[in-house]
């Protein structure tokens, strides 16, 4: 008997459709025998919000009263994805959704599909803090997640056809959307430019222009918790939005300019920044949601104290920043403490280190935020005062312990050549309490290599933690059957706010009838997605082939390069009669790249157009596909990955900070061929050697080759099958004769390959031989498909909060919570 212990409400099928009835005729002016599926969506969330009410005010009433010390965590991406199945099962009110649509006589999986997803993220960076956000509030942790919320999202992806990407606005909210409460009371000012005067021997600092900072709140319901934190979103807008004597004068573009302006802070996510007017839209936006943030901390923490005693600041919130994009919230806390309030600098030094923390997801050095000083002073001009100060006494400490001039040059926090620039990581490492990385070997490689300087010189401020998922969107929600699978095995549904539980399949994976079932699972998740392609995408897939999966941001150091060419050199086999009796797969890709980042783009082309010649061509058909599908989201992500049955985590080794898309596929049983990077390694350790495909270059073999002098040109020369494959890139196979096209892809393969992928091209041909001869014997793949399952319970985002928790935050679920 499964053991079923989530919270259910106490109302029935019968009554939660009688609630949203009333929501349909008195909210929404709609006749039931007329509704569509988006009229039933509104009024179902309007239903749960009703539901989740008393509990979000009383969370917030516990916070105000500041028993447990509460974490902001600022992050520029949410990528949260739709909120009402999430929201139903935290709620208890799933299965009452499924009679209620069943009486009404809805589709319960359109009206779930009616909700758009919101454009509030990329990649793992959002949806890591999507993950947190929802495990604070299942843990019952007092938090807030501090964001934007971007008009146009990132953007919609769209393929021309020629297979470039197209850049589209994402209009998530041009529909109704019943999730956000908009909350004028609790705006805030946010200034930029002007100057610094000194009155009376203290700083004021003059904005020339200003804007509202109004905050619009999403509930975050925790699961089991009766908890619902706060997702606090910013919405910029103008203090003067229209001017009249200007459209008197029939002036009507001039009268909305500041309007126009004030929006454009939060229109899009990460707008292009090769411009100088891309950049200083980039540092408005880090500014402008981080000021307002704290702002709204002291306001909330401090109701209407007119004098508060900012000295408790700390035990009351501690900020995480996640990544650099809100790291001037540092000079922005000294500059409240210092000018707005008074304290002396030691007094404000003090409680601002002791507020924030940093997460660094990168060990990429341009992805590390440098911005110009010049910049920073022209927006933020006393804020770069504050930031030369902390920089001047940074390092007299470090002169005073002896460091060498060399060294302390190469750890400022604003450099002093010609160009001087603010490095924010550093700022970062220097203003907070922690330092953490987001894997074993990522943390490992920012002490070692990254921060060096800085960890040798602070070895207390560095901690891993690794990055963990959700268990209830990507596994309960994304993979129903897979899920009653497991409770049934397990003999409980607890799994789910506790996954490492998820140990006990492990003797399961020897037991013949449990395995043919999981088997079954992930071919009903197969034809399902083929069915959601055709429906969605219009293209065909065959489930009867291996899924094979690489879905990630597109960036040079993932090597989406490295699997495109061994898809060409899988297809020039086939056409020249040596692929022998390869097996039939299909292999996905999803992927959005920068709009600004060339080489990504055409990367994206080159894997649309050898999507279109294989497709094309009759040789192949039923042996190998490529499917492209645009815009990857996650609503994508929840119906591919539960069918996929290879995930492609092929990274150069050193680069990938964590990942999170290769926890989520791990357990949904996929098995995982990727190299020693990031998570990748915890994975390996956990789940087992022997169920996992290892290949490639280790970070020191990275090192050395970089060392030595890397010669991608050898590694071609050196495989005839890489040599064929870069041969019909550059000869116009993909491009319809033209050799321009993928011209300076070839040259940069050829001559720079700074992330090796022709090093590792060998190695990962061999691998997928392997990966071949395993999936043959079906019962030895799924059983090692559901050890990754069963091993793979460290990898909750419920985890990895907890280790927030203990080794940053010091802080602990609310006593009400416990």
């Amino acid at each position: 008997m499964t053991e079923v212990t989530a919270p259910k409400a106490s109302l029935s099928g019968s009554e939660f459709a009688g609630e949203i009835r009333s929501k349909l005729k008195y909210q929404l002016g709609v006749d039931e025998s007329s509704a569509k599926a988006s009229d039933v969506y509104v009024a179902v969330a309007s239903a749960v919000r009703d539901h989740l009410s008393d509990s979000w005010m009383r969370t917030r009433a516990e916070m105000v009263q500041g028993n447990t010390k509460a974490v902001g965590y600022l992050s520029a991406e949410f990528l949260i994805g739709r909120q009402l199945s999430n929201a139903l099962l935290n709620v208890g009110l799933d299965e009452q959704f499924a009679l209620a649509m069943k009486e009404l006589g809805f589709d319960q999986d359109e009206v779930i599909a009616a909700e758009a997803e919101p454009g509030l993220g990329n990649g793992g960076l959002g949806r890591l803090a999507a993950c947190y956000v929802d495990s604070l509030a299942s843990l019952g942790v007092p938090a807030f997640g501090y964001g934007i919320r971007y008009r146009y999202g990132i953007f919609r992806q769209e393929f021309d056809k020629a297979g470039r990407q197209v850049e589209k606005p994402d209009y998530w909210l041009t529909q109704e959307e019943p999730w956000g409460h908009v909350d004028y009371h609790r705006s805030q000012r946010v200034g930029f430019g002007g100057t610094v005067q000194e009155h009376d021997g203290a700083k004021v600092w003059e904005p020339a222009w200003s804007v509202r900072a109004v905050p619009v709140d999403y509930p975050v319901p925790g699961y089991e918790s009766g908890r619902v934190n706060t997702l606090r979103l910013w919405e910029s807008r103008s203090y003067d939005e229209f001017d009249l004597s200007a459209f008197n004068d029939s002036d009507y573009m001039g009268a909305v300019v500041p309007q126009v302006e004030a929006e454009n802070i939060t229109k899009i996510l990460y707008p292009e920044d090769s411009t100088p007017q891309g950049k200083r839209l980039r540092l408005e936006q880090q500014y402008f949601f981080v000021a307002a943030s704290i702002h709204d901390a002291i306001a909330t923490f401090y109701p209407g104290q007119e004098h508060p005693d900012l000295r408790t600041f700390p035990e009351k919130i501690c900020f995480q920043l996640n990544d650099t994009h809100p790291v001037i919230g540092i000079p922005e806390l000294m500059r409240v403490l210092l000018d707005e309030y008074g304290y002396d600098w030691d007094t404000a030094w003090d409680i601002t280190t002791r507020t924030f923390n940093y997460t660094c997801h990168t060990l990429l050095p341009e992805a590390l935020e440098v911005w110009s000083a010049q910049l920073i002073g022209e927006l933020l001009p006393r804020h770069l005062q504050i930031i030369d100060r902390i920089d001047a006494q940074f390092v007299e400490g470090l002169e005073n312990k002896g460091l060498d001039g060399e060294r302390i040059d190469r750890m400022r926090i604003l450099t002093r050549d010609g160009n001087p620039q603010v490095r924010m990581a550093f700022l970062a490492t220097v203003g907070g309490l922690h330092v953490n990385g987001v894997a074993e070997l990522h943390s490992q490689l920012l002490r070692d290599v990254t921060l060096k300087d800085f960890s040798d010189v602070f070895p207390e401020r560095f901690t891993n933690v690794t990055n963990g998922v959700t268990p209830r969107r990507f596994v309960r929600l994304a993979n129903p059957r897979l899920s009653a699978l497991i409770s049934e095995g397990l003999g409980t549904d607890r799994w789910m706010s506790d996954l490492e539980r998820l140990q006990g399949l492990a003797p399961l994976a020897d037991d013949a009838s449990f395995v043919e079932r999981f088997a079954e699972v992930k071919r009903a998740n197969k034809r399902d997605f083929s069915v959601f392609a055709q429906q969605r995408y219009g293209f065909e897939v065959d489930p009867g082939t291996m899924f094979d999966s690489m879905v990630k941001r597109l960036h040079e150091y993932k090597r989406q390069s490295l699997k495109i060419l061994a898809v060409i050199a899988q297809y020039a086999a086939i056409k020249d009669g040596t692929a022998g009796d390869m097996l039939p797969r299909t292999v996905f890709f999803g992927a959005k790249a920068a709009p600004g980042y060339a080489m990504a783009k055409l990367t994206i082309r080159l894997i649309n157009n050898v999507a279109r010649v294989i497709d094309a061509d009759p040789d192949v058909a039923g042996r190998l596909q490529v499917r492209f599908p645009e815009n990857y989201n996650i609503e994508l992500a929840e119906h591919l990955i539960p069918a996929t049955e290879l995930d492609e985590q092929i990274s150069q080794a050193g680069k990938e900070a964590s990942g999170t898309g290769n926890m989520k596929f791990a357990l949904n049983g996929a098995l995982t061929v990727g190299t020693l990077d990031g998570a990748n390694v915890e994975i390996r350790e956990r789940v087992g050697a022997e169920n996992f495909f290892l290949f490639g270059l280790e970070v020191e073999d990275v090192d050395r080759l970089y060392a030595e002098g890397y010669d991608p040109l050898s590694y071609v020369q050196a495989d005839p099958r890489l040599r064929k494959a870069v041969d019909m890139v550059a000869g116009g196979v993909f491009s319809e004769g033209d050799r321009d096209v993928y011209a300076s892809l070839v040259a940069d393969w050829l001559t720079k390959d700074y992330f090796m992928t022709m090093a590792d091209f060998t190695a990962y041909m061999d691998i997928q031989q392997e990966i071949e001869d395993a999936y043959r014997d079906q019962a030895r793949w799924n059983r090692s498909a559901i050890l990754n399952v069963a091993n793979s319970g460290y990898f909750s985002s419920d985890r990895s909060i907890k280790d927030y928790l203990e080794r940053i935050w010091h802080t602990s679920p609310s006593p009400s919570s416990i």
